[in-house]
């Protein structure tokens, strides 16, 4: 579905609320603040390569891990064009020093970054990536890597949050036009249960009205809401803690629509 509507480009925000500082494992003092973008290729790279597969009748087994300069070029202006509505930093990750397709990858993101004097950008191996989004997550602003890289990492900051449950992402084409779902996917070990955290399927929502529709105002109200109906402590299982109350899917959802309506009525 995603190479057919040619949605090359997934963005998934790392933003910790205030209310749910307490829910990741990680200290309160390296948390407040954290307000990362990550920028996942999403339509090439080791997931999309030729050949792969099962070889010599099974003996071995073999996947490619393949950028095109122009697959490079245009992540990398999402990454840079999103940094300028941002702090204006840009990290690249690669693992550049043992592959050379990411030694690739790392030339052609510093040849498009010429194009962006006004951002600043620092290149990051993989693995001290993963250390620093631990260590010192509030150090990033834009992060842009290639599609297994991106998968890995933005599930790791997830728990920044506190939980994959409050990660939305958008995947989008040249035309900002794509499709939006929370990080986690569909779950269906845990459909129809009433368990399930919404409020990721509601934050991409407000991704939509924001990248798509272009209607800012309308995607804050949605983000606002989410932030008031956490700061009341409601909370399904997976951020649930001693002192908050835990609710159901549909309480939660029924929670930030309620919310969103007074909103309106109040303005």
């Amino acid at each position: 579905m995603r190479a057919q509507l040619g949605v090359y480009a997934n963005l998934r925000p790392v933003a910790v609320f205030p209310a749910l500082v307490d829910r990741s494992p990680l200290k309160a003092d390296r948390l407040e603040g954290v307000d990362v973008l990550i920028v996942r290729e999403l339509t090439g790279g080791l997931y999309y390569g030729e050949p792969r597969g099962r070889e010599d009748g099974g003996a071995s087994a073999v996947n490619t891990l393949r950028y095109s300069a122009a697959e490079i070029k245009r992540v990398a202006r999402v990454a840079f064009e999103s940094a300028r509505q941002r702090r204006g930093h840009v990290t690249s990750v690669d693992k550049a020093n043992v592959l050379e397709t990411f030694q690739f990858w790392k030339d052609i993101v510093t040849e498009v970054h010429a194009q962006y004097p006004d951002v600043a950008l620092d290149h990051m191996y993989v693995d001290n990536a993963a250390m620093q989004l631990v260590k010192a997550p509030k150090k990033f602003d834009v992060i842009v890597t290639g599609n297994m890289f991106g998968d890995i990492l933005s599930d790791e900051a997830a728990m920044l949050t506190g939980s994959i449950g409050m990660l939305p992402s958008a995947s989008l084409n040249a035309q900002n036009k794509g499709l939006y779902e929370p990080s986690h996917g569909s779950a269906p070990d845990i459909a129809g249960k009433g368990i399930a955290n919404p409020l990721a399927t509601i934050l991409s929502a407000a991704m939509m009205l924001r990248f798509s529709l272009n209607q800012p105002q309308a995607a804050a109200r949605i983000e606002s809401a989410v932030q008031s109906v956490l700061a009341q402590g409601l909370r399904t299982a997976d951020i649930w803690s001693e002192g908050t109350k835990k609710v159901s899917t549909r309480e939660m959802g029924d929670a930030v629509v309620a919310t969103i309506t007074k909103t309106i009525t109040k303005s």
